[in-house]
């Protein structure tokens, strides 16, 4: 159970662990818990009455050995979700946890409940630029169309949501939006999961399940971390795309299926392709219209927006008062690489929230990480300004010739995107490559 507790904090899973009920009942009264995992025995013990204490938002998850299935079972008519049998494992957890999100984006009575999420629209995503509203633009584009969509970004830089972006803009935003790691889920389960199954097919198959394809009919299935997909289902998924049909695991024959399909990775697919490790035949087949989702370290405009976003979403979510960012905090999230782009900063000012006992986020609040900036730029600087050179003008000059680099790479050559990094006019910046020299 320990080895199960660390990898879902590994997966970025806050997790906490007690020993009795009372602990958590209490601690419910503070905390908007949205997942609990409890034994069979200690809910069984208090008559299942510490599901009054969470919102209706909270996902309960029984753990229970084999030998008490049916009482498992019979929980599921009590206010519990789900149950998972021992030895318990970080995926069937994460598994468990996403069957609550996808049966209630297939139910139809929740959406005007969920009204305020499932309505996703560009003005809910926070970006102020340039290269995003290029994203933003592709996705209007697609508005009218149901053609098949391929994500491309590193971890965190919000595929997901893009993705949703595209469903609600579609004429498919009154159906179900379903989303699924194909990364996360075992491969045995993950046929199962996309294509459904017949009773009697395998062991636990004890009833007919539809796959998140029929699940999903009319709507759109988001397929995250598409490159992790094993080879054999990359043929199913190539068929369903091409034909328009799936066959689940022990039916004989096939079921017609009415779905979008928008996949998303961070892995280069085309590499991919040349090792053997994905079809080049379904590569073409989902990259109809591809979009790149830039990193964060290249678009800081929206850092600041963005973390200003964040402090009113985790203050509101704490029930306590949003916090002014200083200008020494500004200056140190602008220097940060942001290796884990988005879902980074979002945890960054989360922690700084809570770390915060002033009423402006100060420096000491933030990470080691983040602190450490500092001392980086300053021996940056200082390697800039050694040796015997004193003249301020061959400083300057060398101080714009890098910076005017560092720009135009940032900005992969665009000199109309790197003249506003810098803060200079379009036309200064072409005077200013001419006189030093600069080419793209």
């Amino acid at each position: 159970m320990q080895s199960c507790i660390q990898n879902l904090k590994i997966e970025g899973f806050q997790t906490y662990v007690f020993s009795n009920l009372g602990q958590v009942k209490e601690l419910a009264r503070t905390i908007p818990f949205s997942s609990v995992f409890i034994e069979l025995g200690i809910a069984h013990q208090d008559n299942f009455r510490f599901i009054e204490q969470f919102g209706p938002n909270t996902t309960f998850v029984i753990i229970s050995k084999t030998e008490e299935r049916d009482l498992a079972l019979s929980s599921l008519s009590l206010g519990i979700h789900d149950f998972i049998e021992e030895p318990v494992s970080s995926q069937s957890c994460i598994l468990a946890i996403q069957k609550r999100h996808i049966r209630d984006s297939c139910n139809p009575d929740l959406w005007e409940e969920n009204k305020e999420q499932k309505k996703t629209s560009f003005s809910n995503i926070i970006a102020e630029s340039p290269e995003m509203h290029e994203v933003f633009n592709v996705v209007k584009r697609l508005s009218g169309y149901n053609t098949t969509v391929l994500i491309t970004g590193e971890s965190g830089t919000g595929k997901e949501l893009i993705a949703r972006a595209i469903h609600n803009s579609s004429p498919r935003h009154k159906k179900p939006f379903i989303a699924i790691n194909c990364g996360a889920i075992p491969e045995n389960l993950l046929e199962a999961e996309l294509f459904g199954y017949r009773k009697g097919s395998f062991t636990d198959a004890v009833r007919d399940k539809k796959g998140l394809l029929e699940e999903a009919s009319g709507g759109t299935v988001f397929l995250d971390e598409i490159g992790e997909m094993p080879p054999h289902l990359q043929v199913k998924l190539l068929r369903a795309l091409q034909e328009r049909q799936i066959q689940p695991v022990g039916e004989e024959g096939t079921i017609s299926i009415d779905v979008r399909i928008i996949a998303a990775t961070l892995r280069d697919l085309e590499t991919d392709i040349k090792n053997g490790r994905f079809r080049e035949d379904l590569y073409y087949r989902l990259n109809v219209v591809s979009i790149h989702i830039p990193p964060l370290r290249t678009r800081q405009s929206d850092i600041i927006p963005l973390a200003n976003f964040f402090v009113k979403k985790h203050a509101k979510r704490l029930g306590i008062p949003p916090k002014k960012i200083s200008k020494a905090v500004e200056a140190q999230l602008y220097a940060y690489p942001w290796k884990g782009n988005v879902r980074e900063l979002e945890n960054c000012i989360e922690r700084a929230l809570v770390m915060s006992e002033d009423k402006e986020i100060e420096i000491n609040s933030l990470p080691e990480s983040l602190k450490n900036i500092q001392l980086h730029e300053t021996h940056a600087l200082q390697d800039l300004v050694a040796g015997d050179n004193l003249s301020i003008k061959n400083m300057t000059k060398e101080l714009e010739i890098a910076l005017i680099k560092r720009a135009l790479k940032k900005t992969r050559g665009n000199r109309t995107h790197a003249a506003k990094v810098l803060e200079i006019s379009h036309r200064a910046l072409l005077y200013k490559m001419k006189e030093y020299g600069i080419k793209d």
